[in-house]
């Protein structure tokens, strides 16, 4: 493999082998590797909302303070060498190759053994810990769970500290059907002795993610009840709030995140900062926190495309998801007739997801897209229990069409998959 394509293009070859959970692969080429897993500060974040934007929050912040920081997330939105980022710069193509290279004969032998062969993702994780440990060696990662917490390919580190974000109804058909058993895969990256920080607003979860943090010696504390986010006032599409720890309080933080669920996750961001400057001798001033919080942005949350006519992307694509967005629209465009493009994956059920925005004054479109799990238009139309609706299963029609219509107090909100806004976004961003 001479060019990142063609990495890219043999990663990608590996798709149809699925998601397989456990840890024997990752561990057996990470071995062959002599550890790169091992030779890295990390910070691991899971959860099943808000895993993204807490690495942005807490990656700008540390950005401000001077250090160099490298960031692992999935999916990508723009180029897929940007799951794997040092300060928020993709990797680069040399080095890509380089990896590439390196691992590629290991995925081939671990394929002729009893193990099988590795997945995408297991691959994609096994490339980032290679890269930030022998060429990036940034002083700090920021790694991301790809899926649930116990049998994911990142749960192979001892990180600094484990982040839970938030616990919804998400791939239950891998996680579980109930919350106790999502929250257990989810908790599953809480290693010993290893503080774990929860944005995890159910009383349930939170029981069982203190259960085990008592088990395993790890300290815990959760926003809500150890520590909290106040808000003091909207200054158009800013929100100002204060952060508050026992007899601690940092006011005036300033983000431009819209919606109350920013808030959560930039308040976890901030106690697992906390935790690095208290157990880990990070020097990070009250300066950077403020800076960083403030100049944090992560496309595709929320992310306004356009302000005439207004547009919004939005990646929500489970209940937790539509619910934070339909707060984040009545907070910041109360006064807005909403009107929707939709797209999701199969597994998804849009009489479940859409409950938020039954009595609201909106109307909703829903599309499909080139992408093999992908949900007919037609499919989701039928599922939807709103009343004023439609189904295009040409997303690019269906978007020059919603467009077209929008009237003066009328925005446009596009959302569901990840990968459905990419194209959505991308599409716009080029005419």
């Amino acid at each position: 493999m001479k060019t990142g394509t063609e990495v890219i293009e043999w990663i990608h070859s590996l798709l149809p082998f699925g998601i397989k959970p456990g840890l024997k692969r990752m561990e057996w080429m990470l071995e062959r590797l002599e550890h790169p897993e091992q030779k890295i500060k990390a910070v691991h974040i899971g959860g099943t909302n808000g895993k993204g934007s807490t690495v942005s929050f807490m990656r700008h912040v540390l950005e401000q303070a001077g250090y160099k920081v490298g960031t692992f997330t999935s999916p990508y939105i723009e180029c897929f060498e940007e799951r794997i980022s040092i300060n928020g710069t993709p990797i680069e193509e040399a080095a890509l190759v380089e990896a590439g290279r390196q691992i590629r004969p290991l995925v081939e032998e671990l394929a002729s053994t009893e193990l099988g062969s590795p997945t995408e993702f297991e691959v994609i994780t096994t490339i980032a810990f290679y890269y930030f440990a022998t060429i990036a060696k940034p002083d700090i990662v920021l790694l991301e769970v790809g899926l649930g917490g116990r049998f994911d390919s990142t749960n192979v580190i001892t990180p600094l500290v484990s982040v839970i974000t938030s616990i919804g109804f998400d791939h239950m058909h891998i996680l579980g059907e109930t919350l106790p058993e999502i929250t257990s895969e989810k908790a599953g990256i809480i290693k010993p002795g290893v503080p774990i920080v929860s944005g995890v607003s159910q009383k349930e979860a939170q029981e069982i993610i203190g259960d085990v943090s008592r088990n395993t010696g790890a300290p815990y504390t959760q926003l809500g009840i150890d520590f909290n986010e106040t808000l003091i006032r909207i200054e158009g599409r800013f929100q100002v709030f204060y952060y508050e720890r026992m007899n601690n309080q940092i006011n005036d933080v300033t983000i431009q995140m819209s919606g109350p669920h920013q808030r959560e996750n930039a308040a976890v961001a901030i106690r697992a900062l906390e935790i690095l400057v208290e157990n880990y001798h990070f020097d990070i001033p009250m300066s950077s926190i403020h800076k960083g919080l403030c100049a944090t942005t992560w496309i595709g949350r929320f992310e306004q495309v356009s302000e005439n006519p207004l547009i919004v992307i939005d990646g929500a694509h489970n209940k937790e998801g539509m619910e934070s967005l339909e707060k984040t629209l009545t907070l910041h465009y109360p006064e807005k007739t909403y009107r929707f493009l939709l797209a999701a994956t199969i597994e998804k059920d849009m009489g479940i997801l859409l409950k938020p925005f039954e009595r609201l004054n909106a109307s909703f479109t829903f599309t499909s897209f080139d992408f093999f799990r992908a949900a007919a238009g037609k499919s989701l139309y039928e599922q939807a229990t709103v009343a004023n609706k439609r189904f295009e299963d040409d997303w690019e029609k269906a978007l020059e069409e919603e467009v077209h219509a929008l009237k003066k107090n009328e925005m446009l909100i596009v959302a569901g998959s990840l990968y459905f806004i990419s194209s959505v976004r991308d599409r716009w961003l080029k005419e």
